[in-house]
């Protein structure tokens, strides 16, 4: 119990809450597709499970290695997701019009789910050890900087424009939180927009533009462009407060596509209500603000800026799902973090769970060290022996 102390008690634990109530609504929302695929209807949830097991054994890996040891194989980890995404491009299965994946030894590995972590580790390595000249925009910001920008260059090309955007947020949560000067900034934007520029003729595809379509007038093409989100407003509205039941949702009954993967928080409103939407943002809601808590106290740069990048992590990718659900954002295809089915995407979260954990036990160790007041030797001596020192 007391090498458990130090830890922090909801970042152990809402994690793997989340993840638990997650097998759970994969089964409620998957029940329907696993026995239309010709499986048993538990065969979704079983799988999660089976990776939930993963994941607890990396998240207690990530909360017991201090995190100063990531230092060490930043350069592998960059070396693991340039071969990764390469081989995605070569031997990738094709799905939904997009190669993001690809099988090893029978199990189906989505890389830009590690890469997201791997990205993390390197940048907060990186611009911690060039605090000294970090102000220096060719020597300390640019050089990482594009090296992270074509890692997602290669996830565009699958293209899988969801992951790459949650990734250039955290990129530009960590660049911005690296002390970098303002004006360098501004010139970072400007050549983001510039970028964005030459790729409007291919982001303005057919395909693309029916996303947003899709997403801002669903009810211009309901049975093609705007189906989806139509079924996910039915689910989410047919909820009410305290939701149908759990088991009861409708909509997962064929008419809402990835039910139990990107869509599934509209079961959970349905079948769980407000009460469940709100437990389920609050938790989130929570471990970010924890993170960043940690983050602010670390007096280590490299500490916070992994506890920034990962907590900004769980943000984004919370904001870009819930955002498709709900008609604010394009569907892009990604999983909300700790509840969606997928097994590359639960382990890693809750490994850089386990990291922030760790970041959060070292902070907090620091803080219960006694303080140390250093006095003048001669002033201590008179102290000690009851008389006043005096001129």
């Amino acid at each position: 119990m007391n090498k458990l102390k130090n830890y922090d008690f909801l970042l152990m634990i809402l994690p793997i809450l989340l993840a638990a109530f997650g097998i759970v609504m994969i089964y409620s929302a998957s029940m329907y597709t696993a026995v239309f695929n010709g499986f048993e209807s538990t065969y979704y949830a079983v799988k999660q499970a089976q990776w939930f097991v993963l994941g607890i054994i990396a998240f207690i890996v990530g909360s017991l290695v201090p995190y100063r040891v990531y230092h060490k194989f930043v350069i592998p980890l960059i070396i693991i997701s340039f071969i990764s995404l390469i081989i995605v491009q070569l031997f990738g299965q094709a799905q939904y019009n997009a190669v993001r994946s690809f099988s090893l030894f029978g199990i189906n590995i989505q890389p830009s789910e590690f890469i997201k972590v791997f990205i993390i580790i390197y940048l907060a390595s990186v611009y911690s050890k060039k605090q000294a000249y970090i102000n220096d925009l060719k020597k300390g910001v640019i050089p990482p900087l594009l090296m992270s920008l074509s890692l997602v260059g290669l996830i565009i090309m699958q293209p899988d424009l969801g992951s790459a955007s949650i990734i250039l947020g955290i990129i530009s949560v960590i660049v911005l939180s690296s002390g970098i000067r303002f004006k360098h900034i501004f010139l970072i934007i400007l050549a983001g927009a510039g970028f964005i520029t030459l790729l409007l003729p291919w982001l303005t595809t057919s395909t693309r533009i029916n996303r947003f379509t899709g997403a801002y007038d669903p009810f211009s093409d309901p049975t093609e462009a705007g189906y989806h989100l139509i079924q996910s407003y039915l689910a989410i509205s047919g909820g009410g407060v305290k939701g149908e039941g759990l088991g009861q949702s409708i909509q997962k009954l064929g008419y809402l596509w990835g039910a139990h993967t990107d869509f599934i928080m509209a079961v959970i409103a349905e079948e769980l209500g407000v009460i469940g939407v709100v437990f389920v943002i609050g938790s989130l809601l929570i471990l970010i603000l924890r993170g960043l808590h940690f983050a602010k106290r670390c007096n280590d740069s490299f500490g916070t800026l992994l506890a920034i990048g990962i907590s900004s992590m769980i943000g984004f990718q919370a904001i870009v799902n819930l955002g498709a659900i709900s008609g604010v954002l394009p569907i892009t295809g990604v999983t909300l973090p700790f509840i969606s089915y997928g097994g590359s995407s639960l382990v890693f979260i809750l490994f850089s769970m386990g990291i922030l954990n760790n970041i959060a036990k070292q902070v907090k160790k620091e803080d219960n060290k006694p303080k140390v007041i250093h006095t003048d030797p001669v002033d201590e001596i008179m102290h000690r022996r009851g008389t006043r020192w005096s001129m």
